[in-house]
Order: C-alpha cells, then sequence, then structure tokens
C-alpha cells in the first residue's frame, strides 16, 4: 500500500514545567496538521501522553506524528469516540459498552433495542463528519473516586461494571481503577469549553476531532459484552481511520478484495467444509474437497520429514489427568481444556496439545547419544475450548490438527537443529509462492519476571541458541518483548496473504526448562545421564488455519498440484462421451485427479461451470481430438494448446511433481 512516511522527528521536544505539549509545539516547525502532524507525545518512560499534558519539571519528550504506529492507535480510538458520541446522539437510549482500536481500525459495541441497519451506518457517518467538522476537543479529567464515576455514569451499566474491575483487566479498553487514576474523556465544544460528550477512558487522544482526516465506518454484527455468551450481546460497530483519503480508499480495495477471498464463502463454493449444530461449534466437517487439499499437504510433509530423519507416531485423543498436571496445563490453563470426562474413577481431557504424549514417547525406551538427535512427528488432533464470540470458520476452531513434531538432542546439536527447522519452513513457503514471512522472537518481560520460572542460565542459554539460529538462518525477525511462555522464549512465524491479512502460521521453541520436568535424559558417551534440550516445531501449524490461508491466498485458484479437481473433460457432443471417459480413465490411471462432464448443456457453459470451480485444467474434445487421440487442453489464462493425450498426461504430471504454481490464484 503506498502511504504516508511519518516525518522523521530529527529533534527532541522539551516541554518546560507547567507548559503543554502543544504549547511547547508551538515554537518548533514540527508539523501541525496533515499525515505527519504531531499528534501525542511519548515521556522519558515511555507513556503516551496527550498534548495538553503538562509535566511537573522540565522533560524532553519525543513527538509522536499521526502516520506513525502509535500515531495510527490515537487516530482509531479517537475516532471510536467520534463514533459512540454520533450513537448517543441519534440513538438515545444506547448503552456504552468498550470501543478499542483494532489493526486497521477500531469498533465500539453498544446495547441498543434492535441492531443496527445499512441506512443507520450512513446516518452515523454524517453525523461524525458534523462533528470531526466541529473541531471538538479532547480533555482528559480524574475522576476523584469511583463513587464519583459512579454518580456520573449511573445510567451506564457496563461502564459501571468496568469500574468495578480491578485495574479493568478483563476490558479491552483499560480502566486505571488499579491506582488512583480513574480518567475520562471528554468531548469538548471548541468555541465555547461547553461538554458535548464524554467517555471512560485511559487515552490518550487526538488534541481535536478536525485531525481526523479520513474514516469509514464498515459493517455492524452481534458481540457478547467482554467476549462470553453468558454476557448480553450487544451491537458493534466496526470502522476503519486513515491519515489520507488516498490511504481509506487503497485500504476500501484490500478490504473488498478480501470480501472475495473470504475462506468461509470460498470454502462453501468449492465445498471444502461445513459445520453442523448437530457435531458442535467450531467443530468443522472436512468434506471430500477439502480433505484432498488436506491430505496432499499432509503428505507433502511427511515426505519432507523423511528426508530430514523424522519418524512418525500416533498417540491418544484423551489423556488421564496426571500428565497435564506434569505438563503444566492444569491448573493454569483449565479454562482453555474441555471438561474432564470421568471413567472409573479417574479424569481424562480431550488433549490441547500433543507435546506431553511426545515426551512420554521418548521415556517410553532408554536412549543414548547415539540415537540423538531423535525425531518424531504427528498430524495430531487437538482440542481447545474456544469461546463462541472468537470461532470463525476455520481459521479459529475448537478442534484442529498441527503437523507437530519433537526433536529431542544434545545440547550441542540444538542450534543446528533449530536452524534446520528454521529452513523447513523457508522450504514449505517458498515452494508455495509465499515470501512475505517473518519470525517473532518471543522473549522475557524484564521487568515482569515474576510470570516465567526463575532459572537464569537456563533463559540465558535458550534465548543464545535461538537467537544465533536465528541470525544464521537470514530470515528476517522482528522483537516480542513479554510475549515468552512461562518455560522459554519462542519463535513464531507470521506470514502475510495479499490482502495484507497476517496469519501467524506457527510456533517453535528451545525448551530447556520441560525435560527437567518430565526426567527426559540420554545416556552420555561417559556413561552418565543427561537431560536432553526439547524443540518444539509445526511449520504449517494448524492445518484448518494454513488451508485458510491458502483458500484465499490463491482465492480458491489452487495450483494444479493441491487442487481437488485437477482435470475436468469435456466432450463437445454426446456421442464423444465415449472417448472423454477414455481420456478421463488415462488420467486417473496416471493418478490425476479427474472428472467427466456428460451432462446436458452447452459447451461454453460446460466451460464456464469449470471456471467457476477452479478447476485448473479443462480438457476439450471434439471429433479431431478422438480421431488423433489428442485434446485440446485450457488453463486458467484462457489459453487453449492442443497436444497429444500421451503428452498432456506427461505435462500435468510434470505440473503436480514439481508442485509449479502456474495458473494458481495469486498469480494472477
Amino acid at each position: 500500500m503506498a502511504a504516508h512516511r511519518p516525518a522523521a522527528v530529527t529533534e527532541r521536544l522539551v516541554v518546560p514545567a507547567g507548559t503543554t505539549g502543544t504549547e511547547a509545539l508551538a515554537s518548533t516547525k514540527l508539523p501541525k496538521n496533515g499525515p505527519n502532524a504531531i499528534v501525542v507525545v511519548r515521556d522519558p518512560d515511555g507513556v503516551l501522553r496527550d498534548l495538553d499534558w503538562a509535566p511537573d519539571a522540565d522533560t524532553e519528550v519525543e513527538p509522536v506524528p499521526l502516520s506513525s504506529p502509535d500515531g495510527l492507535t490515537v487516530l482509531r480510538h479517537s475516532t471510536a469516540h467520534v463514533l459512540a458520541q454520533a450513537v448517543q446522539d441519534i440513538f438515545t437510549e444506547a448503552k456504552l459498552g468498550i470501543g478499542p482500536p483494532i489493526e486497521n481500525g477500531f469498533y465500539y459495541d453498544f446495547d441498543v433495542a434492535k441492531p443496527f441497519q445499512p441506512e443507520d451506518l450512513e446516518r452515523l457517518e454524517v453525523r461524525m463528519r458534523e462533528i470531526i467538522k466541529a473541531g471538538q476537543r479532547f480533555r482528559r479529567r480524574m475522576y476523584p473516586s469511583k463513587d464519583a464515576a459512579r454518580a456520573e455514569l449511573a445510567d451506564q451499566p457496563y461502564k459501571l461494571e468496568l469500574i468495578d474491575l480491578k485495574g479493568g483487566a478483563d476490558s479491552t479498553e483499560s480502566v486505571e481503577v488499579g491506582g488512583l487514576d480513574l480518567t475520562v474523556y471528554d468531548n469538548v465544544d471548541a468555541r465555547t469549553g461547553e461538554r458535548c460528550w464524554g467517555d471512560l477512558c485511559r487515552g490518550p487522544h487526538l488534541p481535536s476531532t478536525s485531525l481526523i482526516p479520513a474514516f469509514s465506518l464498515l459493517r455492524s454484527a452481534a458481540a457478547y459484552w467482554r467476549g462470553s455468551e453468558k454476557n448480553p450481546q450487544l451491537q458493534r460497530i466496526y470502522g476503519t481511520a486513515w491519515p489520507s483519503r488516498d490511504q481509506l480508499k487503497q485500504h476500501l480495495r484490500l478490504l473488498e478484495e478480501a470480501a472475495k477471498r473470504d475462506h468461509r464463502r470460498i470454502g462453501e463454493d468449492l465445498d471444502l467444509f461445513a459445520f453442523s449444530s448437530k457435531v458442535g461449534k467450531g467443530l468443522p466437517l472436512w468434506l471430500p474437497n477439502g480433505t484432498i487439499v488436506r491430505d496432499e499437504l499432509e503428505a507433502w510433509s511427511r515426505q519432507v520429514e523423511r528426508r530430514l530423519g523424522y519418524k512418525r507416531v500416533v498417540t491418544p485423543h484423551i489423556t488421564q489427568e496426571d500428565l497435564y498436571y506434569l505438563s503444566g496445563h492444569l491448573p493454569y490453563y483449565a479454562e482453555d481444556l474441555y471438561a474432564p470426562i470421568e471413567i472409573e474413577g479417574e479424569k481424562y481431557y480431550l488433549r490441547p496439545m500433543n507435546c506431553p504424549h511426545h515426551h512420554m514417547v521418548f521415556k517410553a525406551r532408554p536412549h543414548s547419544y547415539r540415537d540423538l538427535p531423535y525425531k518424531i512427528g504427528e498430524h495430531g488432533t487437538v482440542y481447545r475450548f474456544e469461546r463462541s464470540g472468537q470461532l470463525h470458520g476455520i481459521m479459529r476452531t475448537r478442534g484442529f490438527t498441527q503437523d507437530d513434531a519433537h526433536i529431542y538432542c544434545t545440547y550441542d546439536q540444538a542450534k543446528d537443529q533449530f536452524l534446520e527447522v528454521m529452513r523447513m519452513h523457508d522450504e514449505f513457503y517458498r515452494a508455495l509462492g509465499i515470501t512475505d514471512f517473518y519470525m517473532v522472537l518471543a522473549l522475557r518481560d524484564p521487568k515482569n519476571k515474576e510470570k516465567y520460572h526463575d532459572d537464569e542460565e537456563m533463559w540465558a542459554n535458550a534465548e543464545r541458541i535461538t537467537r544465533e539460529a536465528m541470525e544464521e538462518s537470514n530470515i528476517p525477525y522482528v522483537e516480542d518483548i513479554g510475549g515468552a511462555a512461562h518455560y522459554g522464549p519462542k519463535v513464531d512465524f507470521n506470514i502475510r496473504a495479499v490482502t495484507g491479512k497476517e496469519f501467524a502460521a506457527s510456533t517453535n521453541q528451545v525448551d530447556l526448562y520441560t525435560p527437567q520436568r518430565f526426567g527426559l535424559t540420554y545416556k552420555d558417551s561417559d556413561g552418565g545421564e543427561k537431560p536432553v534440550v526439547v524443540i518444539h516445531r509445526a511449520p504449517l501449524g494448524s492445518h484448518e488455519r494454513f488451508v485458510t490461508y491458502l483458500t484465499e491466498h490463491f482465492a480458491g485458484a489452487f495450483p494444479v498440484w493441491l487442487a481437488p479437481e485437477q482435470v475436468r473433460v469435456i466432450p463437445i457432443v454426446d456421442d464423444l462421451i465415449e472417448y472423454a471417459t477414455e481420456v478421463n480413465q488415462v488420467l486417473l490411471d496416471a493418478d490425476l485427479r479427474s472428472e467427466v462432464d456428460a451432462s446436458d448443456g452447452r459447451l461454453n457453459a460446460k466451460v464456464r461451470a469449470a471456471v467457476t470451480r477452479k478447476i485448473p485444467l479443462v480438457v476439450v474434445v471434439g471429433r479431431r481430438e478422438a480421431a488423433q487421440r489428442g485434446v485440446t487442453v485450457r488453463d486458467r489464462s484462457g489459453k487453449e494448446t492442443q497436444m497429444s493425450l500421451d503428452d498432456f498426461v506427461v505435462h500435468a504430471k510434470e505440473l503436480v511433481a514439481s508442485k509449479s504454481l502456474e495458473g494458481a490464484g495469486h498469480l494472477r
């Protein structure tokens, strides 16, 4: 996307004691308007402050422009407040939920008498533009106490609930009630100073609504209060805001393209998967076409693993609870597990991940240093209790399968083995034409170490091995401070689709903690027992999520090797059905997925039907083709080529064997 780059801030800004950021900016050449306008400042502690903040002592701050990531967050948060004001102006009985900024936009939840309609969003946009044009100022004030806040917000039940939450911990719209700060942002008339509207909020916000350059309301949907189906169902309005009209237009074009590529729509059109209320929420049924895509990916994964020395295992879908106490899933992650099943006085759980089972596979037999690295893999189905409001097609489900594997190795082998894992990711992704990907190194937050195990040497070693392998891989990466697991750093692979949507594809880890907890050891050359290093890896991650990515990335036009139906054979007239059937059988015998369209109808209609089903190779046979034992092949570009049947078989098999991306959706 073409975007305005944030202006390079070449000077630090000093805000004198008792002076606001706005006043300090006035004497500088830093931009006050446009995409690079300075909208907030960052204080020496890294806290973002409104421009009307006045420090008690002279303070050097960092100016934050509108086009920067933090500036965009402030813009979208402020636009959410303008939306809420507009809703209460038009729907005067509306009760306010929360309204946080999100990636590329914002939303706000409301309790209203009936769901919002498209014409309601149009009315709201008109009112929002009036508020923006009026240039209302955002003004922060603090409640002296919770009681004072409750008194002012007595008619807003959801805000009262947030006040009672300690620190607003369960709310996306965080409210500072853990200490003394309980703040509200008022929208104030720029001329009279009169309060027009206000919302309980931590902030910060833009100085004025007039600094909102471009926005759009996108859609409305039902959403449970605080994400729980046990709570009331509210109406959520989604919107987006950008520093320029051009950026907004480009984003809306991407959204339109993303809607065309939505895996739920394509999945229905191509018969890839389905859901049944009789089976249960979030538990997908893979239909024959979708199963082919999944099977091909799994077969490829097994082939690569065999080459790299992995052995396949199969482990149970349920496990006695003691294993999950040992692994730490109980009691710390109990809310993510399905309820236990009681059998003969013992509790069993559906497995949330495969790691503990694989550790028990390793422990089933003694191991020598000569056995290492010991690599085992499984396409294991796991079950996690996602809230109903979080389920989304096959992107986010309650049951999913992972190409999960674990490497048990010596300390000296760990870096090279982890590097091999990264190169495996690179091989998979590039073979699928995925070049826009990067790694995220999740580390401990040094200011909050109590949430992690306290073996400093173990943490240092795990981070060193991880970082060295990442550096040597030459795959770009960023750091995420505070994102580590409780037992060690981890590496996530993120991939982007052509629409700009980002997918978290897999999580991988060098684990020095679990071997000690499980007693995973090997006999060294000196006869002593030593703990192994465990490497967790799953390049394709959740198969459901990965098929979601591929479906949207290729817009359903999978490359030949993944396409559920690779070839459609169409006879021009009925008396050529016999030859079309012969061609089809030759293709089936060559292990190609082929079908004959022997239905009634015109040739053009049959070809259109094949194109609609996104079949990569359409073979048309007429009298000339039958006489010459040939075919006319139409590819996705519409190009037609005449060739012998034998040559076509060789051509099609080569497209499959090479995993060619010719004609795949993302290349169109």
